[in-house]
């Protein structure tokens, strides 16, 4: 596992920092379903008490990626087609309706953001740098609550969307994936444009619906 104590920053809360780099290391896959999550051994690595690490796997668990069993163990929760489909289900609700708002409020700037994203995105998957890809993935939709005013709709969403970002990371490899995802964000831009809400929430929802058929697609084996 890359954890680097160099990396934390002693001045701000250390059970955040914690999570995120643990919940990083399972859905990049580095931490693979069934692994055993030894709390000591990343307190150890990272120069830290076991306390900030505890609150961060308790964290984690509450999301559905690690399962403390009782007299057993702390693992690496399955990838579950049950919770894929209910991350689903979340995101498409949520998103569809911060496409239909954003719509209303899209300016030239909010134009140039989404513009400048989708050519990083681009030059990423050109250059098979799959997981900065994925990050641009995730700051267009982000991007999008924000410019509908709601922020908090794009929170909801990362803490739900955890299960397929596993995924996504087996998914994005395969050829002609990250240039399918680049299509349905220029279908969404340009519904945008157009101050089309209906049709910006219709692009939404088959970008959405595709990349959760990928993911299935691609979790086949792994499903618990």
């Amino acid at each position: 596992m890359d954890l680097d104590p160099s990396t934390l920053n002693r001045a701000l809360p250390l059970r955040d920092q914690i999570y995120h780099k643990i919940r990083n290391l399972i859905v990049v896959g580095q931490l693979k379903p069934g692994e055993v999550i030894n709390e000591v051994a990343i307190a150890e690595a990272l120069g830290v008490s076991r306390t900030p690490v505890r609150e961060a796997v308790k964290r984690i668990s509450d999301e559905g990626l690690v399962k403390i069993l009782a007299q057993t163990g702390t693992y690496v929760a399955p990838i579950s087609r049950a919770d894929l489909e209910e991350a689903y289900v979340i995101r498409r609700a949520l998103e569809m309706e911060s496409a239909r708002r954003a719509a209303a409020k899209f300016t030239a700037a909010a134009s140039e953001l989404l513009e400048d994203n989708m050519a990083a995105h681009r030059l990423a998957i050109s250059r098979g740098r799959y997981a900065t890809a994925i990050q641009l993935d995730d700051v267009f939709h982000r991007t999008i609550a924000e410019i509908c005013g709601l922020p908090m709709i794009w929170r909801a969403v990362d803490i739900s969307k955890a299960q397929t970002d596993r995924g996504r990371y087996l998914a994005i490899p395969r050829p002609g994936y990250g240039e399918q995802t680049i299509e349905q964000h220029e279908a969404i831009f340009d519904a945008l444009k157009r101050h089309d809400a209906e049709g910006a929430a219709r692009a939404m929802e088959h970008h959405l619906e595709t990349s959760f058929r990928n993911t299935l697609e691609v979790a086949a084996d792994l499903l618990g």
